[in-house]
């Protein structure tokens, strides 16, 4: 939650300067992206290792199911065109529109949740730094799905990224999913603030929805969505503590200032 005197300081400005501040938060977490993608080391061998470590821990706790649902989503036309476009679309359409209504919600409602995406986004992009991995799309087997509906789609054979930028996207930012993490983001912000169930509900079905899109399609494995969960549950539950400690500072300062103040007025 935000502090009243932060609340207060917030409200001292108008409202569209508070949105210019906002959307250059996002702009500055794309350029983190950038960053990253640019230091980030590009060897295809070590990304495939790693892959392939994964995919052997999958093996260990019984859940592998990439082969399976790839099969499923290359297999049949409909499904593999349907979970391209939510690839491609929904990570980015769904985030922002959910953002958009928590602002309106106010800042009480819109500032944790938000603290907890960019603390989650930011811990994704520190292990694309330091762990590049392959996605199973470059491994032997596999189909890269996008690619097959790329011309039915705004899409390039780069992943997700428009035609002709898919030099700006990391293909190696496979470990852990921020499309899953995203999107069980998305769930806990309707769970929480949404009044109506069927809403709520949606949440977890957008969520669930998404884990298995992006592994049918190849572009994730099992252990990428379990990770990229509980890197936002890790993100969700450090905001909120962070919203309790700066509760609590506001209150001590005010009680410091009223004993100092008590012995003048005696």
């Amino acid at each position: 939650m935000t502090t009243a005197p932060a609340m207060a300081r917030t409200r001292t400005l108008p409202v569209w300067v508070r949105g210019i501040l906002e959307l250059l938060l996002i702009l500055a977490l794309w350029v983190l992206y950038s960053l990253a993608r640019l230091l980030a080391d590009t060897s295809m061998q070590p990304a495939i290792d790693r892959a392939n470590d994964l995919l052997h821990i999958e093996q260990l706790i019984g859940i592998e199911w990439e082969l399976p649902l790839n099969e499923l989503f290359s297999d049949h036309r409909t499904i593999g065109l349907v979970g391209s476009y939510w690839y491609a679309t929904l990570h980015y359409v769904v985030t922002a529109a959910v953002l958009i209504w928590l602002w309106r919600l106010g800042a009480d409602r819109y500032g944790p949740a938000r603290r907890a995406l960019v603390i989650a986004t930011l811990l994704g992009l520190l292990t694309y730094l330091f762990m590049p991995t392959a996605p199973p799309r470059f491994i032997s087997g596999y189909v890269d799905v996008l690619s097959l509906h790329a011309a039915d789609g705004w899409w390039g054979a780069d992943a997700s990224a428009p035609r002709g930028v898919g030099g700006l996207t990391n293909e190696l930012a496979a470990f852990p999913s921020l499309h899953a993490g995203w999107a069980l983001w998305v769930a806990l912000v309707l769970h929480v603030y949404a009044t109506r169930k069927w809403i709520r509900v949606l949440g977890w079905v957008y969520a669930i929805g998404t884990s298995v899109v992006i592994v049918g399609t190849g572009n994730h494995w099992v252990i990428d969505a379990v990770v990229g969960w509980l890197v936002v549950l890790i993100a969700w539950v450090t905001a909120n503590a962070l919203g309790r400690v700066s509760l609590r500072l506001p209150r001590r300062a005010t009680g410091e200032r009223a004993e100092r103040e008590e012995p003048a007025g005696a």
